[in-house]
């Protein structure tokens, strides 16, 4: 079976006015399993924002812990206070537990129905309702396929638009037909998930009139990608130095002044770009993509070396290996450029992208 890999991510929207976003999501990748759980407190501000993110840390802990799904949702149910006034739960919640090969559960508490999207468009999926502790909570066993991918919002999404543009708000109908009109087969998790997000910021007319969150987990292939950033001090490991870095890995790229000229052509290389001048562009586009409060889209279409290497990296890659020549570029004596501020930008885009959910080797030469 070929090798899959659990691709994750999401944005939020502040309602107006308000500091902390009252919904939460907690994400944990352990022992070949991935967690995703979205929590979305009553109301707004610090009062939703704690009631929200200590649901969604308890069901983590919880859940990725190997504790038993029911007994997860049982126990958070069980704590969870009730409004005397409107007597429903301080905050409602989806979890989303599955292996790097898709398969795994859902569950969901007063959420909005999350959306499958399979073979190319969006579908609901089969939902088996539970009354765990007295309520009503939907399961839904997972065997997803490459490709597939999962959505679940908090309700700020079926609420964009009411009183303004919409006047019952956004239809579940509607946000399926605006995913599957807008979905691209090889979009990232975080991607799709933001796509969404600033839909609903679109029909709120820039000022949300509630929390609104979607987070997206995708189902894809590995891709292994190689960066070479400069070579090495020892200019006789350079034979060895390009064997390493030309092995196992599905897209190769070189980024450097001495190592390529700006967006060049090597036989075998997928992508050469110049180098400390790009990966600076490539580090602020990292903290751009890693923001859940950012809107701006998260695939590239420009052509220069910075975006073409962001798609790469982001939107493709699942895992990435650095090879850092340490070496002295000649050519930047008098500037503003050493190996110290080289080191310093792998190692913040190396966290960067581990923020996303990609694994990262760093090799330094």
């Amino acid at each position: 079976m070929k090798e899959l890999c659990i691709d994750y991510g999401y944005t939020s929207l502040n309602h107006y006015g308000e500091e902390l976003c009252g919904d939460n999501v907690e994400m944990s990748v352990a022992d070949g399993w991935t967690t995703v759980v979205l929590a979305d407190g009553l109301g707004s501000g610090v009062k939703a924002n704690i009631l929200s993110t200590l649901t969604s840390k308890i069901l983590c802990t919880m859940v990725s812990g190997g504790a038993d799904m029911e007994d997860c949702v049982g126990t958070i149910i069980q704590t969870l206070p009730v409004c005397k006034e409107r007597g429903v739960a301080y905050s409602t919640f989806s979890v989303i537990h599955v292996d790097n090969y898709g398969r795994g559960h859902l569950f969901e508490f007063d959420n909005p129905e999350a959306i499958w999207y399979h073979r190319g468009h969006t579908c609901d999926f089969p939902r088996e309702e539970m009354d765990i502790c007295g309520k009503k909570v939907f399961h839904t066993p997972l065997e997803l396929e490459s490709g597939d991918m999962v959505f679940v919002m908090s309700d700020g999404t079926i609420h964009a638009g009411i009183g303004q543009i919409l006047n019952f708000g956004w239809q579940r109908k509607e946000i399926m037909e605006h995913l599957d009109s807008n979905i691209d087969a090889h979009m990232s998790a975080r991607a799709a998930a933001c796509l969404l997000a600033s839909a609903c910021n679109d029909l709120y007319l820039d000022r949300p009139g509630d929390d609104t969150t979607v987070a997206a987990i995708r189902v894809r292939p590995r891709m292994e990608v190689h960066i070479m950033v400069g070579p090495p001090v020892d200019k006789d490991k350079d034979e060895v130095y390009v064997q390493r870095f030309m092995e196992g890995a599905n897209k190769r790229i070189v980024c450097g002044g001495t190592t390529s000229p700006p967006i060049g052509f090597i036989d075998g290389i997928d992508l050469v770009t110049e180098g400390v001048i790009t990966m600076r562009r490539l580090l602020a586009l990292s903290e751009k993509y890693v923001s859940v409060k950012d809107l701006t889209p998260k695939t590239y279409s420009k052509k220069d070396g910075g975006s073409l290497l962001a798609n790469i990296i982001f939107e493709e890659a699942t895992h990435v290996v650095f090879f850092v020549g340490q070496n002295v570029n000649a050519a930047h004596q008098g500037l503003d450029i050493d190996i110290t501020m080289k080191l310093k930008l792998v190692e913040r885009l190396a966290e960067n992208l581990r923020r996303m959910g990609k694994e990262v080797t760093v090799n330094y030469d």
